[in-house]
C-alpha cells in the first residue's frame, strides 16, 4: 500500500487536475476535491513535525513542475490532509497553481501516514479471511494511464494463498494492473498503522506509516 500510495501522492497536481490531465479532474476545470474516493474512514495526511517521520520544514524544491516552484522554496509547510474519513481534501498546489484555481496553497510534504484503519494484526486479518491472497510487496511500478491513475508492476518475495483463515501454500509472482484510487474504492478493511519501508519508493519517501489494505480483486 505505501509504494502505491506513494505514487498516488506524486499523481496529486491540483494543476494537472484542474486542467483535465489526471484521474482527480472533473470535466470543465473542476477537481474531484470534496468526493468520496475511498470505502473506508481513512485519512492520508503529511506532517513535517510528525514524531519519527520529521521531514524538512519548509519547501526545498530543486525545479519548477506542475505542483512545485523554486519561487516557493523556504514557504513554511504544515500538517495536511489530503484525504480525509475517505473524501479527497486536498492536491499538491504551489502559490503559482493556487493563483490560477482558486484552491489553497499546499505544496507537497515528503512524508506520509494512512490512518484510520482497524486495529487488527496481519495474522488477524489473515485469519478472518475466507479464501485470498497475502502478497508481501510490490516492484517495478509502472503507470500506463494517467487518467484513470492505472499502474502496472509485479509481486514479489512472496505471494500466498489464505483459505479458511490459514496461509495453506504459494502462488507464482505475478504481474498486476490496478489504479490505486480504484483500490481504496474497493478496500474492505484496512488493519493497524505501522512503519514500514517502501520496496520500491523507500529512497524517496522513507518510512510512511501505512495499514495492510484487503481489497476485492478479479482473476
Amino acid at each position: 500500500m505505501a509504494d502505491l500510495l506513494i505514487y498516488q501522492m506524486w499523481s496529486s497536481s491540483a494543476r494537472d487536475a484542474a486542467e483535465g490531465r489526471t484521474v482527480f479532474a472533473k470535466p470543465g476545470g473542476a477537481t474531484r476535491l470534496g468526493e468520496r474516493i475511498a470505502q473506508l474512514p481513512l485519512t492520508l495526511r503529511s506532517d513535517p513535525r510528525e514524531p519519527g517521520l520529521e521531514s524538512a520544514p519548509f519547501v526545498l524544491a530543486h525545479a519548477s513542475g506542475d505542483d512545485t516552484s523554486v519561487f516557493d522554496n523556504g514557504l513554511p509547510l504544515t500538517a495536511t490532509e489530503w484525504m480525509r474519513a475517505g473524501e479527497l481534501a486536498h492536491l499538491a498546489t504551489s502559490r503559482h497553481t493556487a493563483e490560477l484555481t482558486g484552491l489553497p496553497v499546499t505544496p507537497a510534504i515528503d512524508n506520509l501516514v494512512l490512518d484510520g484503519g482497524g486495529d487488527r494484526s496481519l495474522d488477524e486479518m489473515v485469519a478472518a479471511t475466507g479464501r485470498g491472497l497475502l502478497l508481501t510487496c510490490l516492484w517495478y511500478i509502472r503507470e500506463v494511464d494517467p487518467a484513470t491513475l492505472l499502474l502496472t508492476g509485479l509481486t514479489r518475495d512472496g505471494v500466498y494463498l489464505v483459505e479458511n483463515g490459514e496461509v495453506v501454500g504459494e502462488v507464482n509472482n505475478f504481474r498486476f494492473n490496478e489504479s490505486p484510487v480504484d483500490l481504496l474504492g474497493r478496500a474492505s478493511e484496512a488493519g493497524r498503522t505501522e512503519k514500514t519501508l517502501p520496496r520500491e519508493w523507500g529512497d524517496y519517501i522513507t518510512g510512511p506509516r501505512c495499514p495492510r489494505c484487503a481489497s476485492r480483486i478479479s482473476i
